[in-house]
C-alpha cells in the first residue's frame, strides 16, 4: 500500500496488506455512504471533507495508473478520465453549490476503484497457483555419495547424480531408474488412473509418488528442466498473457477517453473565441459534458450482471472465481474434457468377472479378495471392495507376498493361491490354459482394461477385469452441450489410445487425443483454440494444470480436483458435479445476453444525454437524473440474473 506510510501498513491485518486495493475500494465505499447521510442532514463541511477522502484513497491507484500511461506511453485511458469526469463533478457541485454532485463524483471512483481491487485478487490468485505447484515437490532429496546416504537440497541436485526413492517417498526430480522395481503413482502428472510399474530405464517424473519398491534414480536433466517446472512455467505464461478481446478492449477505452476528454477540451475553449459566449458559461458545459459521458452505465453494464451470476451459480454449486470468465464460458464453441477424474471417477472397479467352467463368481471373487485384502494396490483395493459390495464373506490367508508388477501369491485353505498376470498365475501349470478365458481376456485388454486372472491350487478359476468407470452422466451432459451449440467435444488423457477409445465410444465425444503428457494437452487446447477461437477445459489433476490455464475458461472438479488444478480453474464444479457443466454454460449466456443488453442501453443513453447537453435542452438535475437514471437500469437489468 504504496499511499500509506510503512509503519501504519505493518500494523494492519494481513489481508488488507496483501488486498491494498479491495481495502482502499472499502474504505471509498464507506466514506461515500457517510458523506451522502451528512449532506442529507445538511452538514455541509463534514460531508465536502469525508467525500473528498473518498475521492483520495478511491482514486489513488486510477490517478496514478493513468497518469503513468499518460506519462510513459502519452496515452489517455479511462483510469485518467475517470478522475477528470469526478473531479468535474466536484468542481460543478463546488460551483453551483450543488453539494450531491460530489457524491456523483464519488460514486464514479467507487466503481473504478472495485474493478482495480478485483484485479489485484486475481492478481495474487495467479501468485499462490505458482506457490502450490512448486510444494508439489521436495526440497531435499536422498543423494548417494560413494555409497552413502546424503540429504542435499533439490536445487542443488546436478546431472548424473544418484537420488535414492523409498517406498511411499514423493519423488523429488525427473530422472532414470537405474536399479530397482516399483510402481509409481504418477496420475498427478500423466492422468493415468492405475499405477505405472517402473524398472531399470524407465523414466520417474517429479511430483510423482513411489509404490512399495525401492528405486536409485539417475538425473539426466537439471531439477529445473523437470516435468513439474516445465507445468508452472506454463501456468506463468498462460495465465500472464492477454487475450485478443481484453487487448481491443484496452485499446476501445483509451480511444474513449481521448475522444471525450478532447471534446471537452474543445467545448471548454472554442464557444467563447468563436461564438463569444461567456466563459462560466461555456466551461459549465464542458465539465458537465465530461460528467454525462463518464462510462458509468457502461461500467455497470458488465459487473452487476456478473456478479448475479456468480451468487446464482454458487446456490447451484458452481464456483466462479473470475467474473470475466462467466462471460467467455457462454461464448465457448469448443470443450476439451480430462478422462480420468472428470469424464470417469477416477475409481477402479470390478467390471467383469469370468469364471472358468464349473466356478461360481461368487466363488472366484472369494478366492481373489481374500487374498488381495493383504495387499495396498489399487486394483487389490477394488477388487476387495467388490467382495464388500457382494457381501462374500472372506477367508484368512497365509505366507502372503507380492511381486512388483506381477501379482501376489499365498496360502488358502492349505492350497497356493496366485492372483495377477497371466504369465505369474500359470507360471509351474501342467494344463493348458482354457482357450476361451484367453480370447475373453484378449478382449478386454483391447478395450483397455486391466485383466487379472486367479488360481487356487492347480486350478485356474477364471480372471476378473478392473476399469476406471464412467460418470453415468457424462453421456447424457455431452447429449446436451450440443443442444446447447457446443460444436465439439474433445477427451485429452494420459491413458492409452484403447482405454481412451472405449470411454469415447461409450459417452460419445467428438475427438480423442491419447498418451499425452501435460504439455501435449496444451499444444491440442491451442490448436482448438485456433479452430474454434473460445476453447473451455475441464480437469482435476495436476497435470491438467496448463491446460487449464491456457484455455480460454479453465474448469475443475471441486471434488476429486488437485488443489493446483482448483487454483488454476477459473470455475470449479463443486461436489464434483459434472452435469453443473451444462448450468454453467447456461449462466454464461445467458450473463452475455444481458451485458448486450445492458451495453445498448447504456450507448443509447449516453447518446441522447450528449445530444441533448450539446442543443442546451438539458438542465443540471436532469442530467445527472439521466446520467444515473441510465446506471440504474442497467444494475437492475444486470441483477434479473439473480432468477435465472
Amino acid at each position: 500500500m504504496v499511499y500509506l506510510p510503512i509503519p501504519l501498513q505493518k500494523r494492519l491485518p494481513p489481508w488488507v496488506q496483501t488486498y491494498p486495493e479491495a481495502f482502499a475500494a472499502g474504505l471509498c465505499a464507506g466514506l461515500t455512504v457517510m458523506g451522502w447521510l451528512a449532506l442529507q442532514v445538511h452538514w455541509l463541511g463534514v460531508g465536502i471533507w469525508v467525500l473528498f477522502a473518498a475521492y483520495v484513497i478511491g482514486g489513488y491507484a486510477s490517478a496514478r495508473e493513468g497518469l503513468t500511461t499518460l506519462w510513459h506511453e502519452r496515452e489517455l485511458d479511462v483510469d485518467l478520465l475517470m478522475i477528470v469526469a469526478a473531479l468535474g463533478a466536484a468542481v460543478l457541485g463546488l460551483w453551483q453549490q450543488d453539494y450531491h454532485l460530489l457524491v456523483d463524483g464519488a460514486v464514479l471512483i467507487l466503481i473504478f476503484a472495485v474493478s482495480g481491487a478485483l484485479e489485484d485478487i486475481a492478481m495474487h490468485r495467479t501468485e499462490r497457483n505458482i506457490r502450490s505447484l512448486m510444494r508439489l515437490t521436495p526440497d531435499t532429496a536422498r543423494m548417494l555419495v560413494q555409497g552413502q546416504e546424503k540429504t542435499v537440497a533439490t536445487a542443488d541436485l546436478r546431472v548424473g547424480d544418484r537420488i535414492l526413492i523409498k517406498p511411499g517417498d514423493l519423488i523429488p526430480t525427473d530422472g532414470l531408474v537405474a536399479e530397482g522395481d516399483s510402481t509409481v503413482n504418477q496420475a498427478t502428472i500423466t492422468g493415468e488412473s492405475i499405477p505405472v510399474e517402473k524398472t531399470v530405464g524407465d523414466e520417474v517424473y517429479a511430483g510423482t509418488i513411489n509404490g512399495s519398491g525401492v528405486l536409485l534414480v539417475d538425473l539426466h536433466k537439471p531439477p529445473e528442466s523437470s516435468l513439474i517446472q516445465r507445468v508452472i512455467q506454463l501456468v506463468e505464461q498462460a495465465k500472464t498473457s492477454q487475450p485478443p478481446s481484453q487487448k481491443f478492449l484496452e485499446r476501445f477505452e483509451r480511444g474513449y477517453a481521448r475522444v471525450i476528454v478532447s471534446m471537452g477540451l474543445l467545448l471548454a475553449i472554442l464557444p467563447p473565441l468563436l461564438l463569444d459566449w461567456p466563459w462560466d458559461r461555456t466551461i459549465y458545459q464542458a465539465l458537465f459534458f465530461l460528467v454525462v459521458a463518464s462510462p458509468c452505465a457502461l461500467m455497470a453494464s458488465i459487473m452487476p450482471a456478473l456478479l448475479s451470476g456468480i451468487a446464482r451459480g454458487a446456490r447451484q454449486g458452481i464456483l466462479f472465481k473470475d467474473g470475466g470468465q462467466l462471460e467467455t464460458i457462454g461464448r465457448v464453441q469448443a470443450i476439451a474434457f480430462d478422462k480420468t477424474g472428470t469424464l470417469t471417477t477416477g475409481v477402479l472397479s470390478v467390471s467383469d468377472f469370468i469364471p472358468a467352467a464349473a466356478v461360481s463368481s461368487e466363488h472366484l471373487l472369494q478366492i481373489a479378495a481374500s487374498l488381495e485384502t493383504y495387499s495396498e494396490h489399487p486394483i487389490a483395493q477394488a477388487v476387495v471392495t467388490a467382495a464388500h459390495q457382494r457381501q462374500i464373506p472372506l477367508h484368512p490367508a497365509t505366507m502372503v507376498q507380492a511381486s512388483v508388477g506381477q501379482g501376489i501369491d499365498g496360502e488358502l485353505d492349505g492350497l497356493p493361491v496366485r492372483v495377477g498376470k497371466l504369465a505369474y498365475v500359470t507360471a509351474g501349470l501342467t494344463t493348458p490354459t482354457d482357450p476361451t478365458l484367453l480370447q475373453t481376456s484378449q478382449r478386454l485388454e483391447a478395450v483397455g482394461k486391466t485383466v487379472i486372472w486367479v488360481r487356487h491350487g492347480q486350478q485356474i478359476l477364471g480372471l476378473l477385469a478392473v476399469a476406471d468407470q464412467v460418470r453415468p452422466q457424462a453421456a447424457q451432459l455431452l447429449h446436451a452441450l450440443r443442444q446447447w451449440g457446443i460444436a465439439a467435444t474433445v477427451m485429452l488423457t494420459g491413458d492409452h489410445q484403447a482405454t481412451a477409445q472405449t470411454v469415447a465410444e461409450e459417452i460419445g465425444v467428438t475427438q480423442v487425443y491419447a498418451d499425452l503428457l501435460p504439455e501435449d494437452k496444451v499444444a491440442v487446447v491451442q490448436r482448438l483454440q485456433q479452430q474454434y477461437s473460445t476453447v473451455a477445459m475441464v480437469g482435476d489433476g495436476i497435470n491438467d494444470a496448463p491446460a487449464l490455464a491456457q484455455a480460454s475458461v479453465g474448469i475443475a472438479m471441486g471434488g476429486a480436483g488437485s488443489d493446483v488444478a482448483l487454483e488454476t480453474a477459473d470455475i470449479v464444479l463443486m461436489g464434483d458435479r459434472l452435469e453443473k457443466l451444462e448450468q454453467a454454460i447456461v449462466i454464461g449466456q445467458r450473463s452475455q445476453r444481458i451485458i448486450r443488453q445492458n451495453i445498448t442501453l447504456a450507448l443509447v443513453s449516453i447518446g441522447l444525454l450528449l445530444t441533448a447537453n450539446f442543443l442546451g435542452e438539458l438542465t443540471l438535475p436532469a442530467g445527472v437524473l439521466g446520467h444515473e437514471g441510465s446506471t440504474l437500469l442497467v444494475t437492475l437489468n444486470g441483477l434479473r440474473m439473480l432468477r435465472v
